[in-house]
């Protein structure tokens, strides 16, 4: 391994998170760094991995980082998510490189508004639906009607496929007692929230605030995710427990599927673009160029320059022949 390797890259010079891999998932092997690539290493040998062109990497058990791989892929922007075998269950996060705090604000305030919120809840429920209106229909036809859709989807994906279908049932805590296609969804699902996640955090929202989702610090990132199970992660598994149901490795090939239909299916960017749409009155999905500001909050006079001691004079520090407003609003460079 060389010592230190490449310098930390300019955020402008850095892949936008549309242009990325999808997602690699790692496990029971050492991960380490060789200049500006994360090298893997395992019994099977060493492979390089460019860091600034992978989107999230997905660290499953036995699976060893050194503190240079993560200083490089901090660098980068590269999300880190620590999951249990086979990607099935998440347990934290690494943050990636971000700036700017605009689409976290209206993320905030179109949540915490009750008609706002409600708005964007249809928005997400339209994309579903694709022609059907929905500006007239409640939130809670809008879910039933979402219920009705995933069932009928199910049934036709059980038809097509051959495979039986009796519900979602699966155990978080043992991944193999599931059959084969709910194994293969949660496979599937966890890749996609991985997906999601990282670019959620990528851009600059909170995983946390929720529109149709709430109550949970990814509350977000399911409301994206589910935009794009029934064309992604749903048919993926069907299709993976159709062709593998005898395999013990049904996680792996269910992963590396889902990776290829995120790639073909241009998932990343739909993503980026889909939260600008949601977010953005609008709907702005070109790039806005990052950059490193910080201003002070006025309720009166709106974005102050940060880094400046904006001294008051008050009556604690006045000599007695001074009035009170002498000196008000003075700035000490």
């Amino acid at each position: 391994m060389s010592g230190f390797g490449a310098e930390k890259p300019e955020l402008q010079e850095l892949p936008q998170i549309k242009e990325r891999c999808s997602f690699i998932y790692l496990e029971h092997c050492v991960v380490n760094r060789d200049s500006s690539s994360i090298t893997v290493a395992d019994s099977r040998g060493t492979v390089h991995v460019p860091a600034a062109m992978l989107g999230v990497v997905l660290l499953g058990p036995g699976t060893k980082i050194t503190h240079r791989a993560m200083e490089l892929i901090g660098d980068t922007g590269t999300s880190v998510v620590w999951v249990g075998e086979r990607g099935v269950r998440y347990y934290a996060h690494g943050r990636p490189l971000t700036h700017s705090s605009r689409l976290l604000i209206a993320q905030a305030a179109l949540v915490s508004n009750v008609r706002t919120r409600a708005e964007v809840a249809k928005r997400m429920y339209a994309m579903r639906f694709g022609d059907i209106p929905v500006d007239n229909l409640t939130i809670q036809q809008l879910r039933g009607m979402e219920g009705a859709r995933m069932r009928q989807l199910y049934r036709n994906l059980s038809k097509k496929t051959g495979v039986q279908w009796n519900g979602r049932e699966y155990d978080p805590n043992d991944f193999d007692s599931g059959s084969a296609v709910n194994r293969a969804l949660s496979a599937a699902h966890a890749c996609l929230y991985g997906i999601a996640h990282s670019v959620i955090a990528a851009i600059g929202c909170s995983p946390g605030l929720g529109f149709i989702h709430t109550g949970h610090e990814r509350s977000f990132v399911y409301d994206i995710a589910d935009l794009y199970k029934a064309e992604v992660t749903i048919p993926v598994a069907f299709d993976v427990a159709a062709n593998n149901a005898e395999t013990d490795d049904i996680g792996a090939i269910t992963r590396r599927a889902v990776r290829d239909a995120v790639s073909s299916g241009k998932i990343l960017t739909r993503v980026v673009q889909d939260i600008h749409r949601l977010l953005t009155r609008d709907g702005i999905t070109e790039d806005i160029p990052e950059c490193d500001v910080l201003n002070l909050w006025d309720d009166k006079q709106g974005l102050l320059k940060s880094g400046v001691s904006y001294y008051t004079q008050t009556m604690f520090d006045m000599d007695e022949d001074e009035s009170e407003t002498e000196g008000y609003g003075k700035v000490l460079e």
